[in-house]
């Protein structure tokens, strides 16, 4: 298979993702912190938990579990699949790379984080469902991040007009974003969980965009 470079600025991608990984592994640590240290930040994270639990109605229940369904670890593995042979068919092996390296690796790496700070998840009288997996940071949220982030950074390569690029990368946020709401709507995550999967995939996957795209420019430097 023959496999074309990332059509992405080298100079922009370099200032973009170094900006996001300080800044989203700067929060990230930040969070960390307070949820070792059991800072206040641990309050608000339960008050914004009650209040949507109190606040539920059935019909976006039934819309925020089709959400978060549709985002597990299966789903987000069998839509990377997906993606994957498109990106076959359009022979672009980078990109496969890409997706190979900041999905499995970003998924592994929230397990870890899981297993390192091993935060309860919230707890209610009446739960929508029960989870005895760790809460921090969210699975589906990362997995959402990873997946859509890929996806934006594909079509930004493709659209040269910023419009199109801009609408590319304001979908993917919202799609992340609507995935984080589920899980903190259906009472599986805190807030500051959905907001630590967000940056640490983040950071993740600025590394594999940044190091897939050095990758593929020195080969196709180093061709006589």
């Amino acid at each position: 298979m023959t496999t074309r470079p990332h059509g992405i600025s080298p100079q922009a991608l370099a200032i973009a993702g170094w900006a996001a990984f300080v800044l989203a592994g700067g929060i990230f640590l930040t969070l960390a912190w307070n949820v070792a240290a059991n800072a206040p930040m641990a309050l608000l994270d339960a008050k914004v938990g009650a209040w949507l639990h109190a606040h539920r109605s059935n019909a976006l229940t039934e819309a925020m579990l089709i959400v978060t369904h549709a985002h597990s670890t299966i789903a987000v593995t069998l839509w990377s699949l997906v993606f994957a042979a498109v990106l076959y068919r359009l022979r672009e092996g980078y990109w496969i790379l890409t997706l190979a390296l900041a999905v499995g690796g970003g998924m592994a790496l929230n397990e870890l984080l899981k297993h390192l700070y091993e935060r309860a998840r919230p707890h209610f009288d009446d739960p929508l469902f029960t989870l005895s997996s760790f809460s921090f940071p969210s699975g589906h949220t990362a997995g959402a991040t990873l997946f859509y982030g890929v996806l934006a950074a594909f079509l930004v390569s493709r659209f040269p007009d910023r419009r199109l690029r801009a609408a590319c990368m304001a979908g993917a946020a919202l799609a992340v974003l609507l995935v984080g709401f589920s899980r903190i709507y259906l009472g599986a995550h805190y807030p500051s969980d959905v907001l630590a999967a967000v940056c640490s995939s983040t950071a993740w996957l600025m590394l594999c965009l940044s190091g897939v795209h050095g990758l593929a420019l020195r080969r196709k430097n180093a061709r006589p």
